[in-house]
Parts: structure tokens; sequence; C-alpha cells
């Protein structure tokens, strides 16, 4: 019992501020619907069965937009879709107001002007705002007591009231954004720190080996010549034990050259494991990574680039493409090294490359390699990054 409470407490926790946002909306609704039903007691004339069936309308519309999935995706959504919603929103929260004749839309353009921010651009929001305020004024002026006076007390009035859910909700928002940021560039440390600690294990290997095999090997090599030079100088006994240390000291030489080996043999970076530390941080995008065993590198510069096309990948996912899912691959081929990847975002008609691509096909060009990019509007991104293998440039 006590697990399950647990369980809903962490999921509780877990909620994100849009999820808050939806359901403190579905909470605004039901306490704009409470008047709705109890309205036609409290007019001095019955409504119209023509105002009742607007009004409902208006309602039950709202809930169904403030339902939509392209209110949980945001971003992720296509424009046209984020309009079309908060355009339902809008319409149906003035409808309620006019065919109420009252504030009661109001309270409805409140959770409008809450979403605003995380569907559209600030300076397309506060438009937006304003066209509805606007709407709430001129429908003021239309009443049969309405003046221009009016109309500019209802624009104030619902301009007002908006204000401050949107500007609550922005800040909410540029939280996020921080927290996320912080986030991922918490992640690209530990993914860097984790490469600089491989390249400083191979490179501490690599020294150690060149000693060995510099300083051990070569006594090794000169005690076993001068051991030659002995026996056969020597006779009887003293020959058998200057032959047996011979084959010693031979013996030794061959495993000091074994050890150099395996120590030079144990090169390989932890591309893996700095890229699934890359992949943590970023909780608002599920990366899949394909990294098969086959895939072996040595070279820490390779590497090092490697994790920044991948950086620069998770980055045009999360900030451009608004993706929910990337995927990507790598795979080693005879004569180079591939990483695929692929979301699930907007895409774009037109690919307009910025610092981070631009940067990105510096980096393998200087090593011979390049970048193909594919995009087109509701596919996402497809990205192919090659470079050749040490030795093949």
């Amino acid at each position: 019992m006590s697990s399950g409470r647990s369980q809903s407490l962490h999921r509780f926790l877990e909620w994100q501020p849009v999820d808050w946002l939806r359901y403190f909306g579905l909470l605004v609704w039901v306490l704009a619907a409470i008047p709705l039903v109890l309205f036609p007691w409290l007019t001095s004339e019955p409504p119209s069965q023509q105002d009742i069936l607007g009004w409902w309308s208006g309602a039950i519309l709202f809930l169904l937009a403030l339902l939509h999935p392209t209110v949980r995706l945001q971003w992720r959504a296509a424009l046209w879709r984020r309009i079309m919603v908060l355009g339902v929103l809008s319409v149906s929260a003035f409808a309620v107001s006019y065919f109420t004749r009252s504030a009661i839309g109001s309270l409805l353009a409140m959770v409008v002007a809450a979403f605003l921010p995380w569907m559209l651009p600030v300076v397309l929001s506060v438009g937006w705002m304003i066209v509805l305020a606007m709407a709430f004024g001129l429908w003021a002026l239309w009443t049969p007591e309405g003046s221009w006076l009016l109309a500019l007390v209802f624009f104030l009035m619902n301009f007002g009231l908006t204000l401050f859910p949107f500007i609550a909700s922005l800040l909410a928002l540029k939280q996020v954004q921080a927290k996320g940021e912080l986030r991922r560039l918490n992640s690209e440390l530990l993914a860097t720190q984790n490469l600089l600690a491989e390249n400083t294990r191979i490179a501490e290997r690599v020294r150690i080996s060149r000693e060995l095999h510099d300083l051990v090997g070569h006594h090794l090599t000169a005690l076993s010549l001068n051991l030659e030079v002995a026996s056969h100088l020597s006779s009887g006994k003293a020959k058998e034990h200057v032959e047996q240390a011979t084959s010693l000291a031979r013996l030794l030489l061959a495993d000091v050259r074994e050890v150099v080996s395996d120590m030079r043999e144990d090169d390989q970076v932890d591309l893996r494991g700095s890229l699934q530390m890359l992949a943590q941080g970023v909780p608002e995008l599920e990366i899949h990574l394909d990294i098969p065993d086959s895939v072996s590198l040595t070279d820490p510069r390779r590497a090092q680039i490697l994790l920044r096309v991948a950086q620069e990948l998770i980055t045009n996912a999360v900030r451009h493409a608004s993706a929910s899912n990337l995927w990507i691959s790598l795979e080693s081929g005879s004569n180079g090294l591939s990483l695929k990847a692929r979301d699930d975002g907007r895409g774009v008609s037109e690919l307009m490359p910025g610092n981070g691509l631009n940067g990105m096909r510096e980096r393998l060009k200087e090593l011979g390699g390049r970048v193909d990019i594919a995009t087109r509007p509701g596919a996402g991104f497809q990205v192919r990054a090659w470079m050749p293998l040490e030795g093949s440039a």
C-alpha cells in the first residue's frame, strides 16, 4: 500500500509546468461551468435556447481544446496546430461571454494567456492577448448600453487580467529553459571529463609502455648479450648457471615485450560512456544510442570531435527541431567511422546552417571527413557524419 502511495507521490512530483497548467486550466473550467449551470436562475429573464446552446458549445469546445495533445506537445507541435488550438480556446472563451452577456469568458481567457508563452513567441503572444482583449472591448461596445468608454474599460480589464498569468507563465518557462540548459551543460561537462580521463589514462599507459620498452627492455637486452658472452667464456658448473641466467633474462625480456604490447593494445577510448553521460542530461529528449561493440576508436582527437558532433545534434533536436526522440548510431567501416542521427522533430523546408552546424562541418573537414544533412517539414532532421580512421585520411 505504501509503495503505491510513494509511486503516486513520485509521479505527482514529476509533473512538468505545462501539466500543472493543464490541470489548473481544467479547474478554472469547472469553476466557470458552475455559474453556467446556475445562469438561467441567476438572470431576471430566462435566456433563450440559442444562448444556452451557444455558451455550452463554447464551454465544451474550450474543454476539448484544452485536452488536445497539442497543448501537451507545446513547441514540438506544428505551428498551424498550435495556432488552431489557441484559436479554438480564444473563440470559445469569447463565445461564453458573448452568449451569457457576462465576464465569465474573461476567466477562460486567463487560461489562454497562461498557455501562450509555451506555444508562441513572446511578440506573437502579446499581440494575441491584445486582439483577444479588443474582441471583448468591441463586444461591450455592441451591447445596448455600450459606449467607447465602456469598450476601453473592458479592453483594459481583459488585457490586465490576461497579462498577469501570461507573465507568471513566461517566468516559469524561462526557469524551465534555464534548468534544462544547466542540465545539458552539466552533462556535456561530465562527458568531456570522462573523455579527458580516458585520454589521460591512455597517455599514461603509453608513457609507461615506452619507459618499459626503452629502459627495462634495453637493459634486459644488454644483460642477455653479456650473459651470452659470459657463457662462451665460462665452463663447467659456472657455464650451466650462466646459461640458466641467460634463459631467465630472455624470458623476462619476452614478458616485458608482451606487457608493453598489451598496454598499447588497450588504448580504446570509452566513447560509449561519454555519449551515455551526454544523453542522461537531456530529460526532455529521449535519446536512443546504438553503439556496437565492434566500434572502436583510439584517437582521442577523433573521439572529441564525435562527442562535439553528438552535442550539436542534441542541441539542434531540443532547440530547433522541438523533437521528442533522437536516434544516434555509430558504424565502423573499412576506412572510416560514421555517425548517423535522426529525430522526430518538425523539420524545415529550407536549411539555414547556424554556427553550430558550420562548426561541426569544419571539425570534420579538418580530419578529411564530411557531414550530410537532410530535412523536410514534418520529417525531422537526418544527419550522417563521416570521418576517416587513423592512417586512412
